[in-house]
């Protein structure tokens, strides 16, 4: 077995944000001891791969897209060119800035307090305003959250948690199995491990709650481990969805979900609600489901399975209200959240993400393939379509009347969110991971150069006070 890869220091101050110069894609990592390769899961080709053989057959649905009120698309421009003098060092102004690791980055960065969490096999902590690096961990860390003052976060076979501010242990405790699944929530550290455990911890000294086995091991990826929401759990076993009491384990109810097979060969997905509904797609079915006594009060049936969690909008459907889904085909479903009535459905193009749709002021917006959709939310009209070079990565972000996405060219891109048109993008050395993070104006994302970024979210890298 080769020996673990070397880390290199990376204690380099913060950069100016200009187009990187990439960094290539490291290969498989290899841990002294382990007969297999491991990491933090597989990259974006390969998961786009893994959702396109797990879908059902049957090819594409053909598109048919009319553009609305904002237009064609807007085409694609140079990056924004770097700052041509560095801002004022006053509190009034903040300079974009760029930190580069010696190691890959991955995943979506983590806004706590004022620090961003980023993993690059260690978690690292990066000050908001200079992106100065406080500290970073000891330890590698394939699964990371941050809550509560503490990073929980897992090497594999070891859980610990350190202090938010200054990285110091707290705990760690052996979890016996490899951990592909961590969430926190309400004081609870809730895990799943390969072989089909959950374990659910607590988070302050590390103590085991309670611990179950026989879960679903068809898809043991972060985004099909167990869900906890407000102090429920949810788990997928013996072909049943259970909802559990995250402190005790006890079972609050379960429903009759099916197997792998009955849900179309794709990972059952869900979404708890402000309205006291969790709402559940099953392979091709989507349903709601009452989060106290696991009552039915609905279910719709599509005709292609859905690959990502339904979204849920708040308020009645005249006003955009609803569920919306987005099946494997990109088709894109509007339902009634009280009786869920087919409100409209609209074709995209084939999309093979995880991601949820984003609603967000009136509008619906969808990443499929290289194509960011948006429609109006309460009549499926289309609004405008935006093209970029690559396949859209992560979710959208709304936030400001802005737009932002990353994609597999590289490129970091801001949209207007009511016409579509292009208001910067940064080129990157790589392919942009997770999804972007807005906080406090300014845009925060992870790219493959190695670099996490923070720029400007009115102007990318032109320097404007922050409010």
């Amino acid at each position: 077995v080769p020996p673990p890869p070397a880390y290199t220091p990376d204690e380099q101050s913060p950069e100016p944000v200009w187009p990187g110069d990439g960094a290539p894609d490291g290969g498989p990592v290899r841990l002294a001891g382990l007969p297999v390769p491991i990491g933090p899961g597989p990259r974006v080709a390969d998961s786009k791969a893994a959702a396109r053989r797990s879908a059902p057959p049957g090819g594409g649905l053909a598109a048919s897209w009319s553009r609305g009120a904002g237009g064609p698309a807007a085409p694609p421009v140079p990056a924004v060119p770097p700052p041509t003098a560095p801002p004022d060092a006053g509190p009034a102004s903040w300079r974009p800035w760029r930190f580069r690791m010696s190691n890959d980055v991955w995943g979506t960065p983590t806004l706590a307090g004022d620090l961003v969490y980023v993993t690059s096999f260690e978690v690292h902590a990066l000050d908001v305003a200079t992106g100065r690096r406080r500290f970073k961990t000891r330890d590698v860390a394939w699964s990371m959250a941050v809550a509560d003052g503490r990073i929980h976060a897992s090497d594999g076979p070891t859980l610990y948690a350190l202090d938010a501010a200054d990285g110091s242990d707290l705990w760690r405790m052996p979890t016996d199995a490899w951990v592909y699944s961590l969430k926190a929530d309400r004081g609870t550290v809730v895990t799943g491990t390969r072989g089909g455990g959950v374990q659910a911890w607590e988070a302050a000294n590390g103590e085991k709650l309670w611990e179950l086995t026989g879960a679903q091991t068809d898809f043991e990826t972060p985004e099909a481990g167990p869900v906890v929401h407000d102090g429920t759990v949810y788990v997928w076993q013996d072909a049943r969805l259970r909802a559990l009491e995250a402190r005790t384990g006890q079972e609050r109810w379960s429903y009759p979900i099916g197997d792998a097979a009955s849900c179309g060969g794709v990972p059952v997905r869900l979404t708890q609600a402000s309205d006291g509904y969790v709402y559940v797609a099953a392979g091709t079915r989507a349903l709601a489901v009452d989060v106290l006594g696991g009552h039915v009060r609905w279910h719709f049936e599509s005709p292609a399975v859905f690959l990502s969690p339904p979204a849920f909008a708040p308020g009645p459907a005249v006003t955009g209200g609803g569920v919306y889904l987005t099946d494997y085909l990109g088709t894109v479903y509007a339902l009634d959240a009280t009786d869920g009535r087919d409100r409209w459905r609209i074709a995209t193009e084939a999309r093979s993400a995880t991601e949820p749709v984003l609603v967000s002021g009136g509008h619906v917006h969808v990443g499929s393939g290289k194509g960011l959709y948006t429609l109006d939310a309460v009549t499926g009209t289309p609004k405008w379509r935006f093209q970029a070079g690559g396949e859209v990565i992560g979710s959208p972000v709304a936030a400001g009347g802005r737009i932002h996405f990353g994609s597999a060219d590289h490129c970091l891109y801001t949209l207007d969110a009511a016409g579509g048109q292009l208001r910067w993008k940064l080129a990157t050395g790589g392919e942009i991971t997770g999804t972007p993070v807005v906080h406090g104006n300014v845009v925060y994302a992870c790219s493959k150069d190695r670099c996490v970024y923070a720029l400007d979210a009115v102007k990318g890298t032109g320097t404007a006070p922050r409010p």
